[in-house]
C-alpha cells in the first residue's frame, strides 16, 4: 500500500518511502529574521537517483549557515539553485544529522536500509577532473554544503544524502547527540589539524575565538586532546566557566577590550597609537590566561572582520591564523608587514574531509571529546533556534531539534 504522508514520529515500516513528507521550510518571500522565515509546510519526498541515500531523519543540528539562508544573505540560495537549473524553489536547511537509512539508489554499497548513520555536510562530484587528480575533495571546484548550498538537508521526516556523507553512529550517543557535533568538530579539527606543518603539537598555545560556541568548546577539547593549551575569548563569567570545565587554560573576556574592527589607516599615528595600545593589552591579557609569556603557535578564527587584525598581531613567528568564516564581517586587515617579516600564515579552512570526520567520530565515540549537546528543541522550534543564534541568545555549546526521535533519549529502529 502506498502511503501519501506519516506524522512525525510516526515510524513507517522498514523501507517504506511515502509520497510527501513534512520540512521546515524557507521561501525567498519570507526572507527575513529566522523565526519567522522557518514554517513547516508538507512537501513531496525528493526521488533518489545513482549514488544516493534517503535518510529517515531522528534528529538535526543548528548552525550558523541557515542563519544566512533564513536571512536571504549574503547569498540567495534559493535564487542561486535556480539560476543553475534547480526546479525548487525552496530551501530545506539541516547540514549535519542523524537517522536511519531508509532507501539506496543505483551503486550504493556503503550501507544498507536500515542502518543507523551520521550525516557530514558537504558534497562533491567523485568523478571530478581535481579529485580524479587527487585533490582532497574539500578543495574540489565541485564542492558545496548541503543543506545550505545544496538542498533537502535535514531539517525534514526525510533527507537525500550522497552515500558517503552517512558515517555508522555510535550506539552509545543519542540521536540528538550524534546529530549536534559533527558540523563544529570536524570543522575544528581540520582548523588544528589539518593545515602541517602547523597542526596543533603538544605544549602549542591555541588562542580560540568564541570559545562558549560550537566551534570553540570543540575545539579546545581538540587542542587538548592533541597536547596543546586552548585559551578561549568570551563575553561572559558563565561562558568562561564553560571553557574551563572543557579544558581551557584560561580565558579572555572580549567585552573588557574596544580596539575591535578593521585597522586604521597606517598614516594617522593617533588611531594607529589607540589601536596598538588595545592590542597590546589584549596581548597581556593571552599571557595572563596561559600562565607564560607566549604567543599562540595557532589562532582558530572564524569571526574574521573584527578580530583579524589582532589575530594576525598576536601570532607567534611562523605561526598560523586559520580561519573557517567571518561572522563579524568579510573586510577583514592584515598588516602585511607582521605576515611577511615574521613569516606567519593565514590560512582558509572549510569544513573536513570524510577522513578528519571519522576521527572526530572516534574521539566522541570514545569518550575523548564531549558532543557538548546544550540544549535540544522539538521540530518546531528551527525557526526560533535560528534566530537564538543570529541574536547571539544561543546556549553554549552545540545545539540539536528532534525531528522524527522521541524524548525518551537513546532509541533504536533495530
Amino acid at each position: 500500500m502506498r502511503h501519501s504522508l506519516f506524522e512525525l514520529g510516526d515510524i513507517p515500516p522498514l523501507g517504506t518511502v511515502p509520497e510527501q513528507m513534512y520540512a521546515s521550510v524557507i521561501r525567498r518571500e519570507r526572507y527575513g529574521a529566522p523565526h519567522q522565515a522557518f514554517l513547516s509546510e508538507v512537501v513531496d519526498v525528493p526521488e533518489v537517483g545513482r549514488g544516493q541515500v534517503l535518510v529517515y531523519v531522528m534528529a538535526a543540528g543548528i548552525n550558523y549557515n541557515n542563519v544566512w539562508s533564513a536571512l536571504g544573505r549574503p547569498v540567495d540560495v534559493i535564487s542561486e539553485r535556480l539560476r543553475r537549473g534547480d526546479r525548487d524553489d525552496f530551501h530545506i536547511g539541516g547540514s549535519e544529522g542523524s537517522g536511519v537509512v531508509w532507501a539506496v539508489g543505483e551503486g550504493v554499497t556503503q550501507v544498507t536500509v536500515g542502518d543507523e548513520v551520521i550525516l557530514s555536510g558537504c558534497q562533491w562530484t567523485e568523478t571530478a577532473p581535481d579529485i580524479r587528480m587527487g585533490a582532497d575533495p574539500m578543495t574540489s571546484a565541485s564542492q558545496s554544503v548541503w543543506g545550505y548550498e545544496g538542498n533537502y538537508g535535514s531539517f525534514a521526516q526525510f533527507a537525500l544524502v550522497d552515500d558517503y556523507q552517512c558515517h555508522p553512529k555510535p550506539p552509545g550517543l543519542t540521536w540528538e547527540e550524534a546529530a549536534c557535533f559533527l558540523l563544529t568538530g570536524a570543522t575544528a579539527y581540520r582548523q588544528l589539524c589539518g593545515w602541517a606543518p602547523n597542526d596543533v603539537r603538544p605544549g602549542d598555545p591555541v588562542l580560540i575565538w568564541g570559545g562558549a560556541g560550537g566551534l570553540g568548546s570543540m575545539a579546545i577539547q581538540i587542542t587538548r586532546v592533541r597536547g596543546g593549551v586552548p585559551v578561549a575569548v568570551v563575553s561572559d563569567e558563565d561562558r568562561a566557566r564553560h571553557c574551563v570545565e572543557l579544558g581551557a587554560q584560561g580565558t579572555i573576556n572580549r567585552r573588557d577590550f574596544d580596539h575591535w574592527g578593521r585597522l586604521p589607516d597606517i598614516g594617522d599615528r593617533e588611531a594607529m597609537g589607540r589601536w596598538t595600545e588595545g592590542v597590546r593589552a589584549f596581548g597581556r591579557a593571552f599571557w595572563d590566561a596561559l600562565g607564560e609569556r607566549r604567543a599562540p603557535r595557532v589562532v582558530l578564527e572564524h569571526s574574521g572582520q573584527d578580530t583579524i587584525p589582532t589575530s594576525m598581531y598576536l601570532c607567534d613567528n611562523a605561526g598560523m591564523v586559520v580561519i573557517c568564516g567571518g561572522t563579524t564581517g568579510y573586510n577583514a586587515d592584515v598588516d602585511l608587514r607582521f605576515l611577511w617579516m615574521r613569516q606567519k600564515r593565514l590560512q582558509g579552512s572549510h569544513f573536513a574531509n570524510l577522513r578528519e570526520c571519522r576521527d572526530v567520530i572516534h574521539l566522541v565515540s570514545t569518550g575523548q571529546v564531549d558532543p557538548c549537546l546544550s540544549w535540544t528543541g522539538g521540530f518546531d522550534d528551527i525557526g526560533k533556534a535560528h534566530q537564538l543564534m543570529y541574536d547571539n541568545q544561543h546556549p553554549q555549546g552545540n545545539q540539536a531539534v528532534l525531528v522524527n526521535a522521541p524524548r525518551t533519549g537513546l532509541t533504536t529502529l533495530s
